[in-house]
């Protein structure tokens, strides 16, 4: 079933809300084999005229994932999850955020369209992250959807 154009640009998603901690920016630099001793250790990161450590550029995009059910607006768009795929994310960098900070991610759906006559479905997602009302970046995310109802 092809994905209603109105009912996802229309979707309210909560906003989420996240304090970022040290341990887990360490934590995700070292899962992304990040070396730069500036994403791990406070003295170098302040050497480097940070005022602690900073966040890891794709750091961002984990952080979206701790909403109650992530996934939930594909439920409710009718998406079968076993359909989807990602597309591509990008990033857009307003200011550094930093361990200690309190992050706020509001997401919204921007775009949906279709090609292949339709066996492809394409769905883009965008997040705010704001600081204290600044925004610090935009996310961006295109999921793929698989229509097996679609024109071949």
């Amino acid at each position: 079933m092809p994905i209603d154009v109105d009912t996802a640009k229309a979707l309210q998603f909560d906003p989420l809300t996240v304090d970022v901690e040290r341990g887990r920016l360490r934590f995700f630099a070292k899962s992304i084999g990040e070396t730069d001793p500036v994403y791990v250790d406070v003295d170098a990161a302040r050497a480097a005229d940070h005022r602690d450590l900073p966040v890891p550029p794709t750091f961002f995009f984990s952080l979206s994932l701790e909403a109650p059910g992530p996934f939930r607006y594909l439920d409710q768009l009718g998406i079968d999850l076993r359909h989807v795929l990602h597309g591509e994310q990008s990033f857009a960098y307003q200011r550094l955020a930093y361990a200690g900070d309190r992050l706020s991610l509001q997401d919204r759906i921007v775009d949906v369209f279709a090609k292949r006559g339709g066996t492809l479905e394409f769905l883009i997602k965008q997040a705010d992250v704001t600081r204290d009302d600044e925004l610090v970046a935009e996310l961006r995310t295109t999921l793929v959807v698989r229509n097996p109802e679609g024109a071949q």
